[in-house]
């Protein structure tokens, strides 16, 4: 196997970080990061150096050397490929030259090394090892936050603002984090990040970095909002309907499955607050999940055990209260262990429920306002003790109305939805069976 060997060479601190410098004509940005002076440039915001090179006949060639502005602080070292691109993010004076392209077919892949990186050279999406999931993560393709134009606030919610953006021409949505919820930006940053994660049912992650006060995403822009603001003002013919099913089923089919493609790893991940607010609506009609700040990658020994000690704290960010399953609303699970794949597919069942109720193929000509789940037996602001009554002891579902009995799918769907939401997290039915009933109509 190729390997790739790279030694940063180490000098000493100075007062402020002094990088090599080398840029093309088209990047003059990079002159904003720090005072430049030949071929050195002393940074202004930040403790990182960065260094782009090209791979190119099995030899690296430089694309450019900076100063590194989307990281005020960083690891010694840090590096990542993607396709023919080899960038390197490290912390000492003059670090992100120097660097030596070594092939060794016996060195085996670490999992931590210092000044020194390992790289399989058939991955295309290959970069460290994390050793505590012991899976391979992706860096995403990088952006110029400086280049992103903020153009309008497109909803506000409790942890983040979402704007309407430009880059380069392209229409963008600007997830803005304020740094009191670093945590959640962290973690959402992280599962779009992970391996082999790109996917037609997921909202495609452009780049991260800082904008003022506030952590930033950037991301695809999806024309029709989320998911619930549609379902508000839009009514739906079966075949429209279906669309959304199936694009929805198949992002979390894709989000909870164990993928193993050209030697890099996906591993499972839990969504943990599904909710028709956390999907969106494409230009072409179909669905893609986003807002995975509650998001969990699921690594290899957790498996399924009840933690009685785990109690569900209200107060905590952790997923839509209605959404919520059975067993998660009672604080009866650990909410790290792949139990939480069977509470997503809970949260499908109540909004595959959502789509279908304004579907007006199956409810004739008087299709129902949209309502959330359980909003019309118990109101548009439930309280946990409440829900816990009437999905736990009631064993209670939304109503499904009469009327679906007369079109030819909807004792399946009937079928379907009950196999979602069945009280008991073992006898629901995969994501993936899920989208092949769907499939199948």
């Amino acid at each position: 196997m190729a390997v790739v060997f790279l030694s940063i060479i180490h000098l000493a601190l100075s007062q402020k970080r002094r990088c090599h410098f080398q840029v093309k004509p088209n990047n003059p940005n990079y002159h904003n990061y720090g005072d430049v002076n030949g071929s050195e440039q002393r940074c202004n915001f930040t403790d990182c150096c960065v260094g782009y090179y090209l791979i190119k006949d099995g030899k690296l060639e430089i694309d450019s050397l900076g100063c590194y502005l989307k990281e005020k602080s960083c690891s010694d070292l840090s590096c990542s490929r993607k396709r023919n691109i080899l960038r390197c993010v490290c912390s000492s004076d003059f670090c992100n030259s120097n660097i030596t392209w070594i092939l060794d077919p016996d060195q085996p892949l670490p999992l931590t090394y210092s000044y020194g990186i390992y790289f399989q050279q058939e991955s295309l999406n290959s970069s460290l090892h994390d050793p505590l999931c012991a899976c391979i993560t992706t860096q995403p393709s990088e952006i110029d936050i400086a280049e992103v134009q903020l153009l309008q606030v497109v909803c506000k919610g409790l942890f983040a603002t979402v704007w309407e953006g430009k880059y380069q021409g392209t229409r963008v949505a600007v997830k803005m984090v304020p740094k009191a919820w670093q945590h959640k930006f962290t973690a959402e940053r992280d599962v779009y990040q992970f391996s082999l994660m790109e996917h037609a049912g997921i909202i495609h992650f452009l780049g991260s970095g800082s904008i003022g006060t506030c952590d930033v995403l950037v991301l695809q822009y999806a024309k029709y909002g989320s998911l619930h603001s549609y379902l508000s003002t839009n009514t739906f013919s079966w075949k429209s309907s279906l669309m959304l099913c199936q694009s929805l089923s198949q992002g979390l089919s894709y989000l909870h499955s164990d993928l193993h493609r050209e030697g890099v790893h996906k591993l499972r991940v839990a969504h943990r607050d599904l909710s028709s607010s956390n999907v969106l609506v494409k230009a072409d009609g179909t669905c893609a999940l986003c807002d995975f700040g509650c998001s969990a990658i699921l690594c290899s020994g957790q498996n399924r055990q009840h933690d009685s000690s785990r109690k569900l704290e209200v107060e905590s960010p952790m997923g839509t209260l209605r959404y919520m399953s059975p067993e998660i609303l009672q604080g009866s699970v650990n909410l790290n262990s792949d139990w939480c794949l069977q509470g997503d597919v809970y949260s499908l069942g109540l909004v595959l429920w959502e789509i279908w109720m304004r579907c007006s193929d199956l409810s004739g000509e008087r299709v129902p306002p949209h309502l959330l789940p359980y909003e019309y037996e118990l109101g548009a602001n439930v309280a946990l003790e409440m829900l816990l009554h009437h999905v736990c002891y009631l064993n209670e579902r939304p109503k499904i109305p009469q009327v679906w009995n007369q079109h030819p799918q909807g004792a399946a769907l009937q079928d379907l939805l009950s196999s979602c939401w069945d009280p008991d997290a073992e006898a629901r039915l995969s994501a993936s069976c899920i989208q092949n009933r769907i499939d199948s109509f």
